[in-house]
């Protein structure tokens, strides 16, 4: 297995160091290779190679998000043109797509390292942003610049227009951002499983004022208006562009994306089940039971009335 090599993304600020030693450890007892960005380079150990970030998939047999969700999606974007596996390690507050904590990390590793695990793929959009190419595996934004007005964008599908929006922000998600931004501005939930596209404005105006989801097959264009505000663009949450008011975004929804590594695919479905039931989804009895270590479940057992006769 001397011929296996792993590349790290690290989260931007937080101490990675505990998790970093760990995979150093291990990958130094399996005669694995590590790799890491360029310029995290100075963050990790000396035995940890560096390769520039765009060649970090193309390098690597799979990768190590070292994080939260957005340093995942981050990891997703630079593998979505050689698609490798990523694997999650959780140090953010709030994870939707990461999985493993890092006191569950050495078990992964080995698992990693056998193929003892199930990729979940993960669908993107792909844009075009005034010209230039982007992609975003939860979300894109048209957002106004407080002060500067609203947002007024006309909305077309495979070159047919449909309406406009004037609104404080404009979202297009995949089903994975659907529970982010989207969800926040009052957008439906919708499945991973599921192959669509939502649109959803943000304090609307007037115009659209509802979610619109649409076909996977579809072709999204957003053009703003020329009496809309200076719009700022958001990937995944990140500002790449201010687009003026001849400006527009088309969006293309592209299957198997990325590839996300589950240990427990079961067990994080219900973890994310509870994160969402902490927002506005209640959970009935028995299935909050089913989500707790076996200590506490049998302390809840026993609060639990008898049944009725």
């Amino acid at each position: 297995m001397d011929s296996y090599r792993v590349g790290l993304t690290l989260h931007p600020t937080r101490d990675v160091s505990g998790v970093v030693r760990t995979i150093v450890d291990w990958a130094g007892r399996h005669g694995v290779g590590l790799v890491v960005r360029a310029e995290d380079k100075a963050r990790v150990p000396p035995q940890v190679a560096a390769l520039p970030s765009t060649a970090l998939a193309t390098g690597c047999d799979a990768l190590i998000s070292i994080g939260g969700d957005g340093t995942m999606l981050g990891t997703l974007r630079l593998a979505v043109e050689h698609p490798v596996p990523v694997l999650g390690v959780h140090l953010g507050q709030f994870g939707f797509l990461v999985e493993v904590q890092p006191e569950g990390l050495p078990a992964a590793l080995d698992r990693l390292l056998e193929g003892q695990f199930t990729v979940e793929p993960q669908s993107c959009l792909a844009c075009t942003v005034c010209g230039d190419d982007v992609v975003a595996f939860n979300d894109i934004v048209l957002g106004r610049h407080p002060g500067e007005g609203f947002v007024v964008a006309t909305l077309a599908i495979d070159g047919q227009q449909y309406g406009y929006y004037r609104c404080d922000s404009l979202i297009v998600s995949t089903p994975t951002g659907s529970t982010a931004y989207s969800y926040a501005a009052g957008g439906p939930l919708v499945s991973p499983a599921a192959q669509a596209v939502v649109v959803t404005p943000s304090a609307p105006m007037s115009g659209i004022s509802r979610p619109v989801v649409l076909s996977s097959d579809e072709v999204l264009r957003l053009e703003l208006h020329t009496d809309s505000a200076r719009a700022a663009v958001e990937v995944d949450g990140r500002v790449i562009k201010h687009i003026e008011d001849d400006g527009a975004i088309e969006v293309r929804y592209r299957r198997n994306a990325g590839l996300v590594v589950r240990m427990d695919p079961r067990r994080h479905r219900e973890r994310s089940q509870l994160r969402l039931s902490l927002l506005d989804l209640p959970l009935l009895p028995e299935q909050l039971r089913e989500l707790l270590p076996a200590p506490l479940r049998d302390e809840f057992d026993r609060r639990q009335p008898p049944p009725t006769p």
